[in-house]
């Protein structure tokens, strides 16, 4: 329970945030696509989140202009066709409903930059994802995802990739593409292995590895020198590479719950470092003086 506050507070500070809420200083917000078409036909921003709904009202074709729509917390099983014509869209938020499946279809929606599809019964993306040329914000956790397609490779403006809570054991080889990816967190997912082809971005700053099953870190993690946060709780890890202090950005460590005996040496390199959390390991006393001594301003955490 300790560690899961600290990590939750820690995380809200260093983890970048994409908001997904209407602006209202930016234009009005309309709650109905009836109060939308009342009032104004050129609306940009629609909240339809928690309105129970199990489809929405045809006449939002009518809304070309939209660039914001929110249906989190709905009862969408199927995606309305009518959805496909609201070609402005920017943000799509469509977490927490029963939607089976992401049809081809969104390909037409080449504006998207922020695409929520958190929380629903999603077990794979179609290739045409790849056609958001533009989408920088990719939400999938808490889906069924048992692969991840090739052409997400070809979605070169991401930013942050989050599939936390699927079922995936695999990352594609395109991966490699997203050049400007920051954040990519893939825990709770049945992975064994760390594929050095994850770390060929440069620009991660975010890496959450958490509850899998992951046994070794290669060395190429060094190259990720912009890496702010590392998260490797719950994997299967008995030592962490020599090259894991040459992420001199890297601010947040946290190994919990793995069978490490020692860390690697010339920690101190890590002069970042704000927070280390190694709960439930298997760290000698002497072994625990030394990484404190080698991280005096560090909070440490055994």
């Amino acid at each position: 329970m300790k560690q899961a506050f600290i990590l939750i507070a820690l995380l809200s500070v260093l983890t970048p945030v994409q908001a997904q809420h209407a602006n209202p200083v930016e234009a009005p917000v309309y709650y109905s696509v009836r109060e939308a078409l009342q009032h104004n036909p050129a609306a940009t921003q629609l909240n339809l989140r928690e309105q129970e709904l199990f489809s929405v009202d045809d006449r939002i074709v009518e809304l070309t202009s939209l660039t914001f729509l929110n249906l989190m917390n709905n009862n969408l099983e199927e995606w309305d066709q009518d959805l496909w014509t609201l070609r402005n869209l920017e943000t799509l938020n469509v977490k927490n409903n029963s939607l089976q499946l992401l049809p081809p279809q969104i390909a037409r929606l080449d504006k998207l930059i922020s695409l929520d599809l958190a929380n629903n019964h999603i077990k794979q993306l179609p290739k045409e994802i790849g056609q958001l040329r533009k989408l920088r914000f990719l939400h999938l956790s808490l889906n069924n995802c048992i692969l991840l397609p090739e052409e997400i490779g070809a979605c070169t403006a991401l930013e942050v990739l989050e599939v936390e809570n699927n079922q995936l054991s695999y990352l594609p080889v395109s991966l490699k593409k997203l050049k400007r990816l920051k954040s990519l967190n893939i825990s709770f997912n049945q992975f064994n292995e760390f594929e050095p082809v994850w770390v060929n971005s440069k620009t991660i700053e975010h890496l959450n590895l958490a509850n899998n099953r992951i046994r070794q870190i290669p060395e190429e993690m060094g190259e990720l020198k912009r890496l702010k946060t590392l998260i490797l709780t719950n994997n299967q890890l008995k030592g962490l590479p020599e090259a894991l202090v040459q992420l001199a950005h890297l601010e947040l460590l946290v190994i919990s719950d793995n069978q490490l005996s020692y860390l690697p040496e010339k920690l101190e390199r890590l002069k970042n470092l704000k927070t280390l959390i190694a709960l439930n390991n298997i760290f000698s006393e002497a072994e625990k003086a030394r990484i404190r001594k080698a991280l005096p301003d560090c909070q440490v955490y055994f």
